[in-house]
């Protein structure tokens, strides 16, 4: 009896992780699939989230809220490392993603990992990437929440196996790469690639290569948000074909302990509405400039841009009332 409980389980999960990979890398894709993943997430067990020690509502909600009928944010935190276990490890992209309801609209905002912030529960100025590091998913949030003053309802959480798997998977992803460039795989050095200047189609380890590179973009910090923005649509686009669905079935037992999320299965459902905006996310990125202290480099975030970004982002949350252009607020200050 135990032996068929178990297989059971092991069962919905691998029926679970079918649509949870392209479902959680980006949250979006789930809403391409229509009634189709309304069936089969409706048999799906929930066994994958990972639970926050605020509880289920953040300290910026005056009770919890329910996608199907609020609007919502998602931070996603992809981790520097290949192996299951991501205590100690850096974030090396964090992505904000708010839902607003009623206009069924979409923004993303790519925080830069070397942002100078207030690390929360750690009371110092530091990278934000090393949130992750000191206190895990929990210190992320807190930091975010603190700089943007917004709540952060969901997180997906990631590292760069799941990354690199599910792109290969859905057979690479197409993107316009403005420049040819050498950079960094998985395994730093020792699996370098290079990708070359025009509309190409990566793979997983040269996607990563190209959402993670810096040093040689002469934007810095921007231009590499951009470009993680770009691998997240084209990504959204491959996992819109349920074609590229079954393609998942011969990873999913490894890619199962690379992902954790606290967002509920049943409340995926509510990301539906939201299919017409697929095409139409709204880019927003924060101004700065570069800075060094003891021989360490930081992205200095402007103050007036950090201000914009989190009123448009309260604006779409639906947590402040928008300003008149009068005031001062200039939509070009934050979208891209």
């Amino acid at each position: 009896m135990l032996k068929r409980t178990d297989k059971r389980k092991r069962k919905n999960r691998r029926r679970l992780l079918w649509f949870i990979i392209p479902l959680l890398i980006i949250v979006v894709p789930t809403v391409a699939y229509g009634s189709y993943l309304t069936y089969k997430l409706a048999s799906a067990a929930s066994e994958v989230n990972q639970e926050l020690a605020r509880g289920d509502k953040s300290e910026k909600r005056l009770e919890p809220i329910d996608p199907k009928s609020d609007n919502f944010s998602v931070l996603f935190l992809g981790i520097d490392t290949l192996e299951p276990n991501s205590r100690g490890a850096r974030t090396d992209s964090m992505m904000l993603v708010t839902f607003n309801k009623e206009e069924q609209s979409i923004k993303m905002l790519s925080i830069p990992r070397d942002s100078r912030v207030n690390i929360v529960g750690r009371d110092r100025l530091d990278k934000i990437n090393h949130a992750h590091a000191f206190g895990g998913v929990d210190m992320s949030i807190d930091t975010v929440e603190e700089l943007l003053d917004v709540p952060v309802d969901y997180f997906v959480r990631l590292n760069f196996t799941a990354f690199i798997e599910v792109i290969n998977a859905l057979g690479g992803v197409e993107v316009e790469v403005p420049f040819t460039f050498n950079a960094h795989g998985s395994q730093g050095s020792r699996n370098a690639v290079t990708i070359y200047k025009g509309l190409q189609r990566l793979n997983g380890e040269e996607a990563l290569a190209y959402a993670r590179m810096r040093k040689d973009d002469p934007r810095g910090d921007i231009g590499r948000g951009e470009r993680q923005q770009e691998v997240v649509k084209g990504v959204i686009k491959e996992a819109a074909s349920l074609s590229s669905i079954l393609r998942f079935d011969t990873i999913i037992d490894e890619i199962s302990e690379h992902i954790s999320t606290n967002f509920l299965f049943e409340n995926m459902l509510a990301l539906h509405p939201y299919a017409s905006s697929i095409n139409d996310i709204e880019q927003l990125s924060l101004r700065g400039d570069n800075l060094r202290l003891d021989g360490i480099y930081y992205y200095q975030l402007d103050q007036e841009s950090v201000e914009d970004v989190s009123h448009e982002l309260r604006v779409h949350l639906g947590l402040e009332e928008s300003l008149p252009n009068s005031l001062g607020m200039n939509e070009e200050d934050v979208t891209e």
